[in-house]
């Protein structure tokens, strides 16, 4: 696949994975009626089930990272360029902005508006630490086991850190600096997001030296870098 096709799926994937996580918290906050255990229950079970769709549906153009820490994990481990890192970042980023756009114009918000919702604090961040160490451990160990299955355990493995975390686990770089910009279920204010960002580089970095050392292998081609997604 040329560069200009693989940028295009990250972005495109990038834009939809967004659209869906901030779309449906929007749906599910309205229809859960105050309660925020069916509003997250609701918002969990669509962003797996939209995982496993974009996964499969850009995998085999992309890799399907639409995360920055999984493309920064993959050029590491030598199954990305170093020259793509960069594109591949500032089209999950510009893509994750338009998802974003797209949610609130879906359902008649401003496009932008900064979050109030308030995520910080050592638990938060050893939350987001934790959830991208798994992400990164899931997509590393399974591309390297079992390939055919990443697309469904990391949708399954995002499903449930959504509740196992207290920060219903962000785990994407790209993902926090959008919602950043959503002042609705998903949001989070702009202030919290560098150290939600730190705590996943943190989480990426450790989960990559740990399950690459678990999971010795070679690199792979540069054209077959399937490796999954993040929310």
């Amino acid at each position: 696949m040329t560069l200009a096709r693989r940028i295009a799926a990250e972005g495109l994937g990038t834009c939809y994975l967004l659209a869906i996580v901030v779309g449906s918290g929007i749906m599910a906050e309205r229809l859960a009626g105050g309660n925020d255990a069916l509003a997250l229950l609701a918002n969990a079970v669509a962003t797996g089930a939209g995982l496993v769709a974009l996964i499969l549906m850009f995998g085999a153009i992309s890799g399907a990272h639409f995360n920055p820490v999984v493309t920064l994990s993959q050029a590491w481990q030598r199954n990305l360029p170093a020259s793509d890192v960069l594109p591949y970042i500032a089209a999950q980023v510009a893509g994750a902005f338009a998802g974003v756009a797209a949610a609130h114009l879906m359902f008649g918000d401003p496009v932008f508006f900064a979050s109030t919702h308030i995520r910080t604090g050592a638990a938060q961040w050893w939350s987001e630490f934790v959830a991208t160490f798994g992400l990164l451990a899931v997509i590393i160990g399974c591309s390297r086991s079992r390939p055919n299955t990443t697309p469904f355990a990391v949708a399954a493995y995002i499903t449930a850190a959504y509740w196992f975390t207290a920060s219903t686990s962000f785990a994407n770089p790209a993902v926090t600096l959008a919602r950043s910009a959503s002042n609705t279920f998903a949001g989070i204010r702009p202030i919290d997001a560098p150290g939600f960002i730190v705590a996943q580089l943190l989480g990426a970095g450790a989960a990559t030296l740990v399950f690459c050392w678990l999971y010795p292998a070679p690199p792979t081609d540069f054209s077959s870098n399937h490796s999954g997604a993040g929310k």
